[in-house]
């Protein structure tokens, strides 16, 4: 399996003034792009959209917390099962949230 992904996505705009020694583009916490090959994965897919300034999710948003679920279960891990109780909380990698992308599964 691959898995590749930045740390965050990336604006189309900069703010402040372009200059020669300026010119990168703003943060975005809210979107990012994860390319994810093998292991089951569909062929060709994009899952996910942001509006025209690269700066809202506009359609089939996939939380972090899903990406982890969806890798661990193509990796043959059900992320459920890692699941330990300490001091009156369940704690898992994917939190207590976390549901397998299926659209993403061949």
């Amino acid at each position: 399996m691959i898995v590749w992904g930045g740390e965050f996505g990336r604006t189309i705009y900069s703010q402040g003034q372009l200059t020669e020694t300026n010119y990168g583009r703003d943060h975005h916490p809210r979107c990012f792009t994860i390319l994810l090959a093998g292991a089951g994965v569909k062929k060709g897919l994009t899952v996910g959209e942001t509006d025209e300034y690269s700066y809202n999710i506009v359609r089939d948003p996939v939380h972090v917390h899903d990406l982890n679920a969806t890798i661990l279960h193509l990796l043959g891990i059900d992320h459920l099962k890692l699941t330990f109780r300490y001091q009156g909380r369940d704690f898992r990698l994917t939190d207590i949230h976390g549901s397998i992308v299926k659209s993403v599964l061949v």
